[in-house]
């Protein structure tokens, strides 16, 4: 990632991947939503964004995403309202920005790739724009575009409660992860609105979780999702894909699907199985990381980290 003194443009910005290491749902809110813990992982792969400054104040998408129209994007829509938060803070419109995007990410993966890159490109056009927004402002800004979003933006691997909004950091295994796209994308409305979804998972703690990784060596899942019974259900590229790499350990659903991941202790291990998958299926693996790629970006009190 290229940052010159006075950037006009920032190229090859990471927007990483996510997983839930666990997903359970508790009960549903009185506003509809559901009451959810979950623990995010950030992992060394995923899509890649490039900025060039504009001095129009237009926000533009160079780059044609099947099935994503620009006005719909939710890196439009995040550039937008920090367009607007601009302004109102310095008194004149925002400069404007081009954004290329190299996708990597499946849409309905479970991978948080739209979010993330709405949260690469807050962090990323705040530095160019010197907008002056510091990491809790851009979360704030973010969430209302989607609750995996100020994950990205806190820039660490978190416990995370209520909507997926209440953070809090926490320590994970140093590991590789595979990880196979069944094919399918699986919406996300569909899955929490499905008569199958059970909703009754007893809340547990922080402690609950880093307990569990001290006494488990084999980086046995802690937890469960509760939303993998109903995306198998629903979908069988996905049960078919959990029931395959069961084999090979501990494997689960990530989110609301579809993508299904299992952990292994070193890249050769993970490796080998990658090496028999069936063609069918996309596959990748990827290293676990601790901080987010762009975490050096993030500004506090008015100071880069």
């Amino acid at each position: 990632m290229h940052l010159p003194s006075f950037p006009r443009a920032l190229h090859d910005c990471p927007a990483p991947a996510k997983l839930n290491l666990f997903l359970h749902v508790n009960g549903r809110r009185a506003d509809g939503y559901h009451a959810l813990q979950t623990v995010f992982q950030l992992v060394d792969h995923g899509d890649t964004l490039h900025f060039d400054v504009r001095d129009d104040g237009l926000i533009r998408r160079t780059t044609i995403v099947p099935g994503v129209p620009e006005e719909s994007d939710l890196i439009v829509r995040a550039l937008r309202l920090l367009a607007l938060e601009f302004a109102r803070r310095h008194g004149r419109a925002a400069p404007g920005v081009d954004v290329a995007i190299d996708k990597r990410l499946p849409m309905g993966g479970g991978l948080g790739g739209g979010s993330s890159d709405a949260a690469t490109a807050l962090i990323a056009v705040n530095q160019l724009w010197q907008a002056g927004l510091d990491r809790a402002e851009l979360m704030a800004l973010g969430l209302p575009l989607g609750a995996d979003i100020p994950f990205f933006i806190f820039g660490e691997n978190a416990f995370a409660e209520g909507v997926g909004e209440q953070l809090h950091a926490v320590a994970t295994p140093n590991c590789w992860y595979l990880v196979i796209e069944p094919g399918v994308a699986v919406a996300t409305a569909a899955i929490f609105s499905s008569e199958y979804l059970t909703r009754d998972t007893k809340p547990v703690k922080i402690a609950d979780f880093s307990r569990h990784l001290m006494i488990d060596s084999d980086h046995k899942g802690f937890g469960k999702n509760d939303l993998q019974q109903v995306a198998t259900r629903l979908f069988p590229q996905v049960a078919e894909a959990v029931q395959w790499l069961s084999s090979y350990g501990d494997a689960r659903m990530t989110g609301s699907g579809a993508c299904v991941f299992c952990a292994f202790s070193s890249e050769r291990e993970a490796e080998a199985v990658l090496a028999s998958v069936p063609q069918v299926w996309r596959a990748w693996k990827a290293q676990s990381l601790q901080r987010h790629p762009m975490h050096a970006l993030l500004q506090v009190g008015g100071v880069i980290e």
